[in-house]
C-alpha cells in the first residue's frame, strides 16, 4: 500500500507534465493557436494589472481637452468629457472579462451539470432539463436577455444571470447528447461491476469524459457573453455610466462618428472585435490540448 500511495503524486506530476509538453507542441506547430493564445495572455494581463497600468484616471474628466484626437499625449484621443480613451479602453477589459468568466461558470454549473444528469439518467429528469431547455430556446435570447434585465435591474450580476440563462440550452443539450451517448460505454458497465453508484460514475467517469468539447463551448461562450453584455450596454439595458464598459463606450461614440470623432467609438469597438476573436480561435486550441484522442 505504501509502494501505491507514494506512487501516485509521481503519476499526476507525469500526467501534468505530458498535458504541459503536449500543450507546448501545440501552441508551437500551429501559428493561429499560438496567436489566440498570446492574445488571451494579453487580456488576462490587461484585466489584471490593466486599471493600475493605465496612464489616466479612467473616470477623471477634462473638458479642456474634450474629444481631442490620437496623439502622443493621448494614444486613442479623448472623449466628450476629455476623458483618456485609451486608459478607458484598458481599465474596461477587466469588467467584460468577469463578466465573461463569471457567466460562463454559471452556465456550465445549470446547464451542463443538468444536461449531463438528463443524458445519464433519462426518464424525468431527461424530460424537465429539456422542456425548461425548449422553453427558453422560445423566445429571441437577447430579447431574452433584455427582458431579464429589465426586470431584475441593469447591475453586473443580473448580466451574467441573463447571459448564464440565455445560453442554458445550448450546454445542456449539449452534455446531455455526450452523457446519452456514454452511459452505457464498456468503461461504464466497468464501472458499475467495480461497485460504483451511479452518481460517482456520474461525476467521476462521464463528467471528465464529456469536458473536451464542454471547454471548447466554454470558449466560444466567452466571446458570446462580452458580445451580449456590450449590446445590452449599447441599449442603455447594461453597466451603468460612467463605468468603463466597451458597450457604453461605443454608444457614446456613435454619436459622434458623423461630426468626424471616429476615435471615440472605434478604440473600444476595436478591443470588442479582438477579444471575440480571440476566445473564437482559443476554443479550437484548446481541443486541441484537452483531448486525448487527439495526443500523438
Amino acid at each position: 500500500m505504501s509502494e501505491l500511495t507514494l506512487g501516485k503524486p509521481e503519476a499526476q506530476s507525469s500526467g501534468l507534465a505530458a498535458t504541459l509538453k503536449h500543450a507546448r507542441y501545440i501552441i508551437g506547430e500551429n501559428p493561429v493557436t499560438g496567436f489566440a493564445f498570446g492574445l488571451f495572455v494579453l487580456i488576462v494581463i490587461a484585466a489584471v494589472l490593466g486599471p493600475h497600468i493605465v496612464p489616466y484616471d479612467p473616470l477623471a474628466s477634462d473638458t479642456a481637452v474634450s474629444l481631442k484626437p490620437p496623439s502622443r499625449a493621448h494614444w486613442f484621443g479623448t472623449d466628450q468629457l476629455g476623458r483618456d480613451v485609451f486608459s478607458r479602453v484598458v481599465s474596461a477589459t477587466r469588467l467584460d472579462f468577469i463578466i465573461a468568466v463569471f457567466s460562463v461558470v454559471l452556465v456550465f454549473l445549470m446547464g451542463g451539470l443538468a444536461g449531463v444528469a438528463a443524458g445519464f439518467f433519462g426518464g424525468w429528469t431527461d424530460r424537465i432539463v429539456s422542456r425548461i431547455a425548449d422553453t427558453i430556446m422560445a423566445f429571441p435570447l437577447f430579447v431574452l436577455a433584455m427582458g431579464i434585465v429589465a426586470a431584475l435591474g441593469n447591475t453586473v450580476q443580473n448580466i451574467i444571470l441573463a447571459t448564464a440563462i440565455v445560453n442554458f440550452p445550448l450546454y445542456a443539450r449539449i452534455a446531455r447528447t455526450e452523457a446519452n451517448v456514454r452511459r452505457e460505454a464498456g468503461f461504464v458497465q466497468a464501472a458499475r461491476l467495480a461497485g460504483n453508484g451511479e452518481f460517482r460514475i456520474l461525476l467521476g467517469h462521464i463528467l471528465p469524459n464529456i469536458m473536451p468539447i464542454m471547454i471548447v463551448q466554454m470558449s466560444l461562450t466567452m466571446g458570446y457573453a462580452i458580445l451580449n453584455a456590450a449590446g445590452l450596454s449599447f441599449i442603455g439595458l447594461g453597466v451603468r455610466p460612467p463605468d468603463a464598459e466597451w458597450g457604453i463606450m461605443v454608444a457614446e461614440g456613435a454619436a459622434f462618428m458623423v461630426s468626424g470623432e471616429w476615435w471615440v467609438a472605434l478604440f473600444p469597438g476595436l478591443a470588442l472585435m479582438i477579444a471575440v476573436f480571440c476566445f473564437n480561435l482559443l476554443g479550437d486550441g484548446l481541443r486541441d490540448i484537452v483531448d486525448p484522442q487527439r495526443r500523438t
